[in-house]
């Protein structure tokens, strides 16, 4: 990893919602990293007045701002800055909204010297980042932490900050070694301030597809039924019907592929969380807003691994159809699909 021109890291973070904001602090609570912070839809709420925080591990923390808050990604060349010795991304990854995540931070990436920490759901997201910096340290950050963001700038962080670390193996660096000392650098960085608990994760795609069993199941049928994911169980014969069949499929997808999980994985990620806290997955937070689903990386491409091995999927098939009808109406709002004008009688 490269040396900043201070004794802290120099991190950029893209994405400044609840998982962002909760991670920018916690690096600079730490003292052993200095964020630039790339906002969008928050960046004018933030850089007037600062996050309005309340945090499990942090406590209230009201008008308090990153380093630097940016609106756009620095180009380091052009702007002649020093080179960021980490890229954290945090935003939703939807591979099929343009323009692409790789294209997006690119103007900050030093080639073979960023390394690039994806705090981000779902399998194969490495893959682009590989093929845009061949030479780069890619790391995979799965996060447990429960952060929302009700308003513009407004975090409510209610469970504690828990983050699976590890390195993807990017197969054009030879030594692997290279690559974990990466991930233990980091995780050195992440638990400077005693506030978050990071481990250590030498099987990446392990700790990815435990998460996928809720990710790729009860995160999409909670956004096409509109029920959170305790109203879900509660009406019981969804869970038999829909919920254990689905997560089945991508228990079966994951083991076909090598990855052994625990055989009580699929109950334990059904009743993942109280049944009385009626949280809202992310999916059903987007459909609500009218934003993009993650539906590429926690549905479709369990799909397609499950597909490749031969793992029979007729209820995830299903709910990746239903998902990508739902993506496409949002599309349609937002201008990016045109139709044919409605026929006058």
């Amino acid at each position: 990893m490269a040396e900043s021109t201070t004794t802290k890291a120099n991190v950029l973070v893209f994405g400044g919602g609840a998982v962002g904001a909760i991670a920018t602090l916690n690096i600079e609570a730490g003292g052993l990293g200095q964020v630039t912070a790339v906002l969008r839809s928050n960046f004018q709420v933030v850089r007037d007045e600062g996050y309005k925080i309340e945090s499990v591990d942090h406590g209230s923390c009201h008008g308090w701002r990153p380093s630097k808050v940016v609106n756009s990604v620095p180009n380091v060349d052009k702007e002649g800055m020093p080179p960021f010795d980490l890229i954290i991304t945090t935003t939703k990854n939807c591979p099929d909204i343009p323009p692409s995540l790789a294209d997006v931070i690119a103007p900050a990436v030093t080639p073979g010297q960023t390394v690039i920490v994806m705090v981000q759901n779902g399998i194969n997201i490495e893959k682009p980042m590989f093929a845009a910096f061949p030479q780069n340290i890619v790391l995979s950050g799965v996060s447990l932490m429960d952060a929302h963001e009700r308003q513009l700038g407004e975090i409510l962080h209610e469970n504690h900050d828990i983050l699976y670390l590890g390195a993807f193996r990017n197969p054009n660096i030879q030594d692997r070694g290279i690559e974990e000392a990466a991930a233990h650098r980091f995780i050195e960085i992440y638990r400077a301030s005693g506030k978050a608990q990071v481990i250590f994760s030498d099987d990446v795609p392990l700790a990815r597809w435990r998460k996928l069993i809720f990710n790729g199941v009860m995160n999409p049928l909670c956004a096409i039924t509109g029920l959170d994911s305790s109203r879900v169980r509660l009406t019981e014969s969804m869970v038999d019907g829909l919920v254990r069949p689905a997560m089945k499929e991508v228990f079966a997808a994951a083991k076909a592929l090598g990855h052994h999980l625990p055989d009580d994985t699929i109950d334990r990620m059904i009743d993942l969380d109280p049944i009385d806290l009626y949280l809202k997955p992310s999916m059903l937070c987007d459909s609500e807003k009218g934003n993009f689903m993650e539906i590429e990386n926690l549905v479709g491409e369990p799909l397609r691994e499950a597909e490749r091995v031969g793992v029979p999927t007729p209820n995830l098939k299903v709910i990746y159809e239903i998902c990508k009808a739902f993506q496409w109406r949002i599309k349609e709002a937002k201008g990016m699909v045109t139709t044919p004008p409605r026929r006058v009688q």
